[in-house]
């Protein structure tokens, strides 16, 4: 009875760590007493203008190292390091350390440390989900989860999956203050030693229009389309610029499918080296067939 118990909370653990790994990297970036600049119709332009020039040197930039921390409902608290590239879908090396929720008690229940190693390629992501788990799935630690499979779940999981990951990426808060048509220049702050530039915009999906956002009717339906992918409905958006045009810093916080969401994520050494690559074949199981053992749980 104990050892079916276990193998559950791994497998429950594997599932949370699908959904939450590269969440909806945001948050709140507290205030600092420096005042918001009027939002006027000149000023809304010039704010538009710098951070269209923004998402092109950071689309260009590929790649970057992140630290970052996320909350999401009762779900999930986490932190997360290592590096994210952005030039073909998404790629990455990141070490995930739970430290609250039903995430973090099922790593426990399961005999895990708390922390996941995750690899990121374009079309899966893998899971090293650490010794305790192997020994419930023939000694193999790693799961690939492979997107179209996830999908197989219902309730749009793969899809949810998908676009939490894209939006760990730097350019995806400038889209996001792009079509939020409010943009405001809130000013200068200093972020871990550098001189950044602060704005901020809040998105309501519900009321995304083309006539108030700086995307057009194309792009719009994209981003609003990801957005309810994701289960986001509201979140306001904060991203500071360094001289270089660069985010060094981006936060978020919302309303997602899942609860209140609240994360902050900090960037640098843009263009660095992102090493991936799939974990030995006979040290991974798939994550169908994790699901397969557990009468009850696995797809229909």
């Amino acid at each position: 009875m104990r050892t079916s118990t276990v193998r559950r909370a791994g497998t429950g653990a594997a599932v949370a760590a699908l959904m939450t790994v590269v969440a909806a990297c945001g948050g709140h970036g507290g205030g600092s007493g420096t005042q918001t600049e009027p939002a006027t119709k000149a000023a809304g332009a010039s704010h538009v203008a710098a951070l269209q020039q923004v998402g092109k040197k950071t689309g260009t930039a590929q790649s970057a190292r992140i630290e970052g921390t996320s909350t999401m409902g009762g779900t999930v608290s986490m932190k997360q390091t290592g590096t994210i590239g952005w030039a073909d879908g998404l790629s990455g090396s990141l070490t995930v350390t739970y430290t609250g929720g039903t995430m973090a008690e099922a790593l426990r229940q399961g005999g895990g440390d708390g922390s996941v190693r995750a690899r990121y390629l374009k079309d899966e992501y893998y899971a090293d989900m650490g010794e305790a788990f192997a020994k419930t799935v023939g000694g193999k630690r790693w799961v690939r989860y492979a997107y179209e499979d996830v999908a197989k779940l219902g309730g749009g999981a793969g899809d949810v999956l998908r676009e939490q990951v894209r939006n760990s990426t730097p350019e995806q808060g400038v889209k996001a203050l792009l079509a939020a048509g409010d943009v405001r220049k809130v000013g200068q702050e200093d972020v871990r030693g550098v001189s950044a530039t602060r704005y901020s915009g809040t998105v309501d999906v519900a009321e995304l229009t083309a006539r108030d956002s700086a995307l057009d009717d194309r792009q719009l339906a994209a981003f609003k389309e990801q957005l309810a992918a994701a289960g986001i409905t509201t979140q306001t958006v904060d991203i500071w610029v360094d001289k270089d045009d660069l985010l060094v810093k981006k936060t978020e916080r919302g309303e997602s499918g899942i609860g209140a969401f609240d994360s902050t994520v900090f960037y640098s050494d843009y263009g660095t080296e992102v090493p991936v690559e799939k974990p030995p074949a006979a040290d991974t199981v798939d994550f169908l067939d994790v699901l397969k053992r557990q009468p009850g749980i696995g797809p229909s």
